[in-house]
């Protein structure tokens, strides 16, 4: 419970804190961009697990995913809750993909579990390989989610996940733009294995972004090496595609969209959205998110109107639903709103926050609109990282982190309280209907 005194002054903080914060960055000097990492090529057997990552796979059950050079490998992973000491094994299955002169290897997907919450696990995958270790997230509040979007393969991208890795964190939400492969399919390995020590300790719950189109009209279908290497848990959630799911974790439900899918009202992701936040027990999750990758609210010059389209067909379904906070990325620069609905302020809508500042190789979206919407209350064209901490039932604390140079510096922040303190949920559900 948060006393009524602090009730009162947490929110006039957070205020003061933006309004300094506001003050400090127009002065601020962005360091200049950074370039694309380059990897060594670094020679393994062939069996040996490379590029492993997890991700929730339902209730109490982890999905390990990694990419052996050889096809015999067996899709296993062994676990238990000491070192060295496996009491339980889990078995999958494989996938691979071709992408014109490329051959990808072969890609294990095992689904371990039921396993306990907050608990350390140690395991190892294909019967070999290091040993490592991942947390599962608590099963009641507080709960901690890391969120960047639009990542890359550059020094800053090296920046963010150092920054994200002291953090204290339970799951990684990232809303679209992984690898920037973009075409060469050698940049989604070099991907794989730059993010691996956060990836593999971690659940990452990914959506997809532009980035990971890479379709070949006539020859190759869109998102192909996405879907074969990034597998999320759709099919536990009643989605027929990888490209949106949702999942639970502590007291929050998570709703992942698709910019880049058909989202008009009559095709497969309308028809699952709608039918998905029907079945959401406030009462058991109090706090309701929405990420996808194209932002509806943007006072950025950058991909005006790009999100329109889809903002008009679902907005009304995540506002009758009474999502608390969307998160977008595809800018890459940090906007944060007031909570808004229909162009314009609404006590009863979400917080939208962009936060497509990863590291990307494109770089920053500097030039904003002048004035700024009345509904936009923070931003700011720098690399870095956001994190959402839900303390209970009705409070979350929100801070954005710039990358200041190698340093992490908090540069905005923001008390947020569910709508299941308010009568939105159930004005909005009745208006819905």
């Amino acid at each position: 419970m948060v006393p009524n005194k602090l009730k009162i002054l947490l929110p006039l903080w957070a205020v003061v804190m933006v309004i300094t914060t506001v003050t400090a960055t127009a002065d601020y000097v962005r360091p200049p961009a950074r370039k694309t990492l380059h990897f060594p090529w670094d020679p393994r057997p062939s069996s040996h697990p490379q590029q492993v990552h997890i991700s929730l796979a339902g209730e109490n059950h982890m999905r390990v995913t990694w990419i052996t050079s050889d096809t015999s490998s067996p899709s296993l992973v062994e676990y238990g809750t000491s070192p060295g000491q496996y009491t339980s094994t889990g078995h999958g299955d494989t996938t691979s993909y071709s992408y014109i002169l490329y051959s990808s290897g072969t890609i294990h997907h095992t689904v371990i579990g039921p396993l306990e919450h907050n608990t350390v696990y140690y395991y190892r995958c294909g019967g070999q390989g290091p040993e490592l270790h991942f947390k599962t997230p608590p099963a009641q509040f507080p709960v901690t989610f890391a969120v960047a979007g639009d990542l890359g393969q550059t020094g800053w991208t090296k920046s963010t996940l150092d920054h994200i890795d002291l953090c204290e964190y339970d799951v990684h939400l990232l809303p679209g733009d992984l690898s920037y492969a973009d075409y060469i399919q050698r940049r989604w390995d070099t991907f794989g294995e730059l993010v691996q020590p956060l990836a593999s300790a971690r659940p990452w719950m990914v959506t997809q972004g532009n980035h990971e189109k890479e379709n070949i009209p006539f020859f190759i279908d869109g998102f192909e090496s996405y879907n074969a290497r990034w597998k999320m848990p759709y099919e536990e959630s009643g989605s027929s595609s990888n490209l949106y799911y949702s999942f639970e974790v502590a007291g929050a439900h998570v709703v992942m969209l698709g910019s880049y899918t058909y989202y008009d009202e009559n095709s497969d992701q309308y028809n699952w959205l709608k039918a998905d936040l029907s079945t959401v027990d406030r009462k058991k999750t109090p706090w309701l998110l929405a990420l996808f990758h194209v932002p509806w609210y943007n006072s950025n010059h950058a991909h005006q109107g790009e999100g329109d389209e889809m903002m008009q067909v679902m907005e009304p379904l995540l506002y009758a639903a009474g999502v608390d906070i969307v998160f977008a990325g595809h800018v890459h620069a940090y906007e944060r709103s007031k909570r808004v609905y229909n162009g314009k302020s609404d006590p009863c809508g979400p917080v939208h926050i962009t936060i497509g500042d990863g590291g990307n190789k494109e770089g920053l979206a500097n030039r904003y609109k002048d004035p700024s919407p009345e509904w936009s209350v923070f931003r700011e064209a720098s690399f870095g990282h956001g994190e959402l901490k839900i303390v209970n039932s009705t409070h979350a604390f929100w801070s954005w982190h710039r990358n200041d140079d190698d340093e992490s510096v908090r540069s905005d922040e923001a008390w947020i309280t569910s709508f299941t303190t308010t009568g939105c949920v159930a004005k909005e559900q009745k208006e819905g209907r």
